[in-house]
């Protein structure tokens, strides 16, 4: 049964009185109005000028106000004001970062769904041991942190390999998957002090590769849980089928897996794309004047003359548009796999 068929079955759009569709429409409308209604408030709001956003609330152009180009012209033209490098910044980060965060989280999540994980708690305690004390080895004692990484490695892998077999109580891959979203639970206010003291001893700061890396960690396990979820409902024949004939378990991946889940890489990517975009906390941490992206950018505009309103309507219309090219062009990955999806259930 395709899905014209399920459709058919269903009541007929001209089947429905006015009557019968107006709470609907009323409602769908309403909705719609509350969600755009935001956007129209910012997109006029750069069009006005100073005095006409301080003397009050006016929403029709050429009937409450008079539309200027004063705050585009300031935002784009002024010198002083420097916007295509933080435009840039945010479209460099952003996308990078995106790309790789569903990548690697693709493939953990793939590797969560196919292949069984048994870690033993008393190997994961130790390895923490080991950690703690060799932190306080290089940053206490003064060590060479090489020597301390070698050893600790040593020390952890004959462990692994002797004592640990001794003890029976493991872990499986959901819990695994549990602690990976745990990770996003944790507010990133309490890491962002430790990120910046890391990046700061490394001579990091204000640098592309220390804000990927950190969009990156920060957003890998979202995609992990995400991904699970989509990786679970590719049938495993496929794969058997190309195991048989010799392929490997990353050409499987490659070839197989990752183009029959379009639509999940899709709608991941695009939630990925907009976290890493909107990204505000550890980017003011992180990044000084080379790497400054659109969200300080905006926050800047909030001067002790209060918010520049129109100034900042001008700088988000900027920043939205991307994301909404991006959106249009992942939607018909999206809408495919929904109707994929619609037909075989």
């Amino acid at each position: 049964m395709n899905i014209w068929e399920i459709l058919n079955k269903k009541k007929k759009y001209d089947d429905v009185s006015y009557l019968e569709g107006f709470p609907i429409y009323f409602i769908l409308g309403l909705w719609a109005f509350i969600c755009l209604f935001p956007i129209y408030w910012v997109v006029i709001t750069s069009f006005k000028e100073a005095y006409v956003v301080n003397d009050g609330p006016f929403y029709m152009p050429f009937v409450d106000f008079q539309p200027s180009l004063h705050a585009w012209e300031f935002v784009l033209m002024q010198e002083s004001v420097n916007t295509l490098r933080p435009f840039y910044n945010t479209i460099i980060i952003s996308i990078i970062s995106a790309l790789i965060t569903v990548f690697i989280g693709s493939m953990a999540g793939y590797a969560l769904v196919r292949i069984s994980y048994r870690p033993k708690i008393a190997s994961i305690f130790f390895f923490l041991l080991l950690l703690a004390l060799s932190v306080y080895l290089v940053t206490k004692l003064k060590l060479d942190w090489r020597i301390v990484v070698v050893s600790s490695l040593s020390v952890f892998i004959l462990f692994i390999l002797t004592l640990s077999r001794k003890f029976k109580s493991s872990l499986g891959n959901n819990d695994i998957g549990f602690w990976m979203i745990s990770q996003r639970i944790l507010p990133p206010v309490v890491v962002v002090i430790p990120i910046y003291i890391f990046f700061q001893q490394l001579g990091m700061l204000d640098t592309y590769q220390a804000m990927i890396i950190t969009y990156v960690a920060i957003n890998i396990p979202i995609v992990v849980w995400l991904m699970r979820d989509f990786f679970y409902n590719i049938p495993i024949d496929l794969e058997e089928n190309a195991a048989l004939d010799g392929a490997s378990r990353f050409r499987i991946f490659t070839t197989i897996v990752l183009p029959l889940s379009k639509p999940g890489l899709s709608a991941t990517f695009m939630l990925v794309l907009i976290l890493c975009w909107n990204e505000y906390l550890l980017s003011l941490f992180i990044s000084l004047t080379d790497t400054q992206t659109l969200p300080l950018m905006i926050a800047s505009m909030n001067t002790t003359r209060g918010p520049q309103w129109w100034y900042m309507s001008v700088i988000i219309i900027i920043m939205i548009i991307p994301v909404i090219m991006v959106a249009l062009f992942l939607y018909r990955f999206i809408i495919k796999g929904l109707l994929v999806g619609a037909i075989k259930g």
